[in-house]
């Protein structure tokens, strides 16, 4: 009955017109387009050129169905171990930062909604911190329980606990005030900011040479012993944000609409809030703050499929990847042989972005 209801309520939405249906449709296209383009630059690009035939070999002998005759030992070694891993996880974290950004913006009914901008980064990467430069002091017994997991199950508690923060003291009356929602943001990055600083100061050089790179964001220490632990929490969190379309088109009814016909405010709230928090810290743990993804690219999703979340999810998952393997590809080649922080490049991208959003809204404001 629930599920019925939930369908029901995407009327409205379905309604938009066959145009905006087929615009969507037409951008997961692209969208899945771009992240294999981007999925093959990253693999065949670089000091190493490998062509495409290679790679296809590498692959076949990867998975047992060939032995890729006549490609060098080299490019085999830099395909499987440094390159295919350092691609699977900007896919994934271009995923999980995208459709988190989606949902997010779709929780609290705003644009201006963002991981980074929300703070939920910054408890994740707090958390992170702590566990790589006390890791061998007093959590050293949690860190060797845990093992490859110490690092993202610690960033993924740092995040809840930032969701929850921040999600209490904006919600008055039963409504998210988005303006508290922004300066608790603020409060919780400056919070982070100042432990991380504290943090960093007790890292010995060793720690110290990995946080000062780490904060900035960067794909270059991807290993599969790595990359494995942080993308199936970022896999689970993909997955578990696509299959709560119908209900966020619902929540865009609002809160009490949505109830009505059927849906679980509450649990769906908790839910978005849980695979946000795994999404977001564990993608945190893995490469370190990669800002503005969560809050471009959904909307430009939106610009061109309009509100509709089976369109929005899904489109903001797979133009995450794109644009996380594109912004990687520029940090790799733009200053070789040296390599620049991911965060750096996608700063440069959405921080543009995010000025032309407020002057969008400022003219709007302006025209109403």
């Amino acid at each position: 009955m629930a599920e019925h209801a939930v369908s029901t309520a995407a009327a409205p939405i379905a309604a938009l017109g066959h145009g905006r249906r087929r615009r969507g449709h037409i951008l997961l296209v692209v969208c899945a387009v771009l992240a294999g383009l981007g999925t093959l630059f990253g693999i065949t690009v670089g000091p190493l050129g490998i062509a495409p035939s290679d790679v296809f070999a590498i692959l076949l002998k990867s998975v047992g169905l060939g032995e890729a005759q006549g490609v060098s030992k080299v490019k085999i070694g830099v395909v499987e171990n440094i390159r295919m891993p350092r691609v699977v996880l900007a896919i994934c974290v271009g995923g999980a930062l995208g459709a988190s950004g989606a949902t997010l913006q779709g929780f609290f009914r705003n644009t201006l909604a963002d991981p980074g901008l929300v703070g939920i980064s910054a408890g994740g990467a707090l958390a992170a911190v702590a566990m790589i430069v006390l890791g061998t002091t007093t959590l050293f017994e949690l860190r060797q329980l845990l093992g490859a997991f110490a690092l993202p199950s610690a960033a993924f508690l740092g995040s809840l606990v930032a969701v929850a923060l921040i999600y209490q003291l904006a919600r008055i009356d039963r409504r998210v005030i988005v303006a508290t929602m922004l300066l608790a943001g603020v409060a919780a990055n400056a919070l982070a900011t100042a432990g991380i600083g504290y943090l960093t100061f007790l890292a010995d050089d060793t720690q110290l040479r990995d946080l000062t790179f780490w904060t900035l964001g960067s794909l270059g220490g991807a290993t599969w012993a790595t990359a494995l632990p942080a993308c199936a929490f970022m896999i689970v969190s993909i997955i578990g944000l696509l299959s709560l379309q119908r209900a966020m088109n619902c929540l865009l009814l609002g809160e009490g609409d949505a109830f009505a016909l059927g849906v679980n405010v509450e649990a769906v709230k908790l839910k978005a809030a849980l695979l946000t928090a795994l999404g977001v810290g564990a993608a945190t743990a893995a490469c370190g703050i990669v800002g503005f993804i969560g809050l471009v690219v959904p909307h430009l999703v939106r610009l061109i499929a309009g509100p509709d979340h089976r369109y929005v999810l899904p489109g903001s998952a797979l133009l995450g990847a794109a644009l996380v393997l594109g912004a990687d590809l520029v940090a790799r080649l733009s200053v070789a042989p040296a390599e620049l922080p991911l965060g750096v490049v996608t700063a440069a991208i959405g921080a543009p972005f995010f000025f032309w959003l407020l002057v969008r809204d400022k003219s709007r404001t302006q025209a109403g």
